[in-house]
């Protein structure tokens, strides 16, 4: 069995890579990691900034993941920014709230997720680190519907999906769509191909 060791904080985020990865990998999240501050202009920057930092602080090989929606209307907003949409300590009512607000009235609601995961080793330059891309095209409303899942998955239906938000499907039905469950699919693929 492969240990991961994944650079984050966010428990259920841990829950949905060792789900995607399966019975081949353990993920493990350390319970100190040192604080990054995420000001890369993009995904894979910083993602490559957590994986370092862990990595680094670790002495061991560690992944990280960056993600955000992209708005066509808005030029790409929220972006690298979706975390933090609504200010700094927004939390995820307050940046969905700025978000339906900002599009009420525009016509085009067409957006993306995407996530860039980095796996590098203590030391790795940027340009050495290996990341996986995964995205998800679809369509914002101008309401909530559902409670599941988090961030912007209330509002955001999936285009190859059933008319339902992320955040009215169960996490098994959101994984068979999401940007995050795309990319960890092809991190699973080239870690069974060749271990890091």
């Amino acid at each position: 069995m492969s240990l991961i060791v994944l650079a984050t904080t966010n428990p259920g985020k841990a829950n949905e890579f060792q789900s995607i990865l399966g019975e081949n990998f353990e993920v493990f999240v350390p319970l100190e990691l040192p604080f990054v501050l995420e000001d890369g202009e993009t995904l894979a920057e910083n993602a490559y900034k957590k994986a370092r930092g862990a990595s680094d602080y670790l002495g061991l090989a560690a992944l990280a993941d960056d993600s955000g929606l992209f708005v066509a209307a808005l030029d790409g907003q929220p972006g690298v920014h979706s975390a933090r949409f609504a200010g700094q300590d927004s939390d995820d009512a307050a940046n969905r709230a700025k978000l339906i607000e900002m599009i009420r009235g525009i016509s085009d609601r067409r957006a993306y997720f995407a996530t860039v995961l980095c796996l590098c080793a203590p030391g790795t330059p940027f340009d050495e680190a290996i990341f996986f891309e995964g995205r998800c095209d679809g369509e914002l409303l101008d309401h909530e519907a559902g409670s599941n899942g988090f961030g912007y998955d209330p509002i955001f239906v999936p285009q190859d999906g059933d008319g339902r938000t992320f955040g009215e499907m169960t996490a098994n039905e959101k994984a068979e769509l999401s940007h995050r469950s795309k990319a960890i699919s092809k991190l699973r693929v080239s870690l069974l191909e060749k271990p890091f």
